[in-house]
């Protein structure tokens, strides 16, 4: 399944035991020798929620969420009669995220909203060793030819922000890993390279964290828009345009809370032995 081309592996937790899912995501997340992902997704039994999503990158590590991801849980779901619910919940490393399903005429699941809370700002707690309270537009040299204004953002995974020109041309696989692995980032970090083009618009390229380049990131939309409000650049309500499709993204005044909103779509159902 993907979201916005953000591609995952989803397994039904509910009649598949998996051992060993980290090393799993690493072997079929390999697009020539495997399956081909972004990572491993897996959809669990809640004890508090509907349901529980752990999720792991294509390098093996395990993630505290992942937006794209939640969405592609709520069709998987509900498509497939695990419930009839159209509000559901779903719990995650990065706390419990609200998901609104909306159907089509087939009563197939078509674009979902998840709430995904409030934004968190504060450096040492995204995490940055950035000795400020907040990380807004803040120049960092990340080696002796490349440097950055940045700002941080964690939507539950950590988030650096840099706006720039022309983010066709970068060569993200040469700059994304030294921001992803810099040492003011103990957790390491996700990388968004924005490009506004209009107070209601913007352009992304993400490096995630662990999985290199990817077509989309919803958790990295949200924290740009936020960046982009914090930076004032951008409007609260913003289209962002990726590689593989548009999200629509709200950071509503009233609540705090971000709004990611985008489709779901099944590629394929397979079986392959562990």
């Amino acid at each position: 399944m993907h979201g916005t081309g953000n591609d995952y592996i989803y397994i039904n937790g509910f009649e598949e035991q998996i051992e060993n899912p980290g090393e799993l995501s690493v072997k079929w997340s390999d697009r020539h020798k495997g399956i081909g992902s972004d990572g491993l997704v897996l959809i669990l039994p809640s004890e508090n929620c509907d349901f529980k999503m752990r999720m792991f990158n294509a390098d093996g590590s395990e993630s505290e969420m992942c937006g794209n991801a939640s969405r592609c849980i709520g069709k998987y779901v509900y498509d497939n009669g695990i419930t009839n619910k159209t509000t559901i919940t779903l719990e995650t490393l990065a706390g419990v995220k609200v998901l609104q399903l909306f159907t089509d005429n087939n009563n197939k699941v078509q674009k979902v909203t998840v709430d995904m809370g409030v934004p968190i700002l504060t450096a040492s707690e995204i995490p940055t060793t950035i000795k400020k309270d907040r990380v807004i537009n803040e120049p960092v040299r990340f080696n002796s030819t490349l440097q950055y204004n940045i700002t941080t953002v964690s939507m539950g995974n950590p988030h650096t922000v840099i706006f720039t020109k022309d983010i066709d041309t970068l060569n993200l696989p040469l700059i994304g890993p030294q921001v992803e692995n810099a040492s003011i980032f103990p957790n390491r970090t996700n990388t968004e390279f924005i490009e506004v083009q209009s107070k209601e618009k913007i352009k992304m390229r993400v490096w995630e964290r662990g999985s290199g380049e990817t077509m989309a990131c919803g958790t990295g939309a949200c924290a740009s828009v936020v960046a982009g409000v914090l930076n004032g650049l951008i409007s609260r309500k913003t289209t962002v345009e990726l590689l593989g499709g548009e999200l629509e993204i709200e950071w509503k005044e009233s609540d705090n809370h971000v709004y990611l909103t985008g489709t779901a779509t099944t590629v394929f159902e397979g079986t392959i032995e562990q």
